[in-house]
């Protein structure tokens, strides 16, 4: 899951190095904290919210097939 919300963040930033992502696993859930640079942030969330909410809906549907949750936190 790291590894594709990873691949999704860097394709859409100007700075691609500056992408940090770091996972805190629970039982049943795992937190992924995405960090980007600040003049990326725009990006990433995309108007109105629709990138983060469609980069949430594809880790929702990879993590459904392991049968475990996964949420995307953006960090400024």
């Amino acid at each position: 899951m790291k590894d594709l919300i990873k691949y999704i963040a860097k394709a859409l930033v100007d700075n691609p190095e500056s992408v940090e992502i770091s996972e805190v696993e629970g039982n049943q859930t795992s937190v992924l904290e995405l960090k980007v640079a600040k003049e990326d942030l725009g990006k990433v969330i995309g108007k109105q919210g629709r990138t983060a909410r469609a980069m949430r809906t594809i880790l929702s549907a990879a993590s459904a097939k392991i049968k475990k949750r996964t949420v995307l936190e953006i960090i400024e």
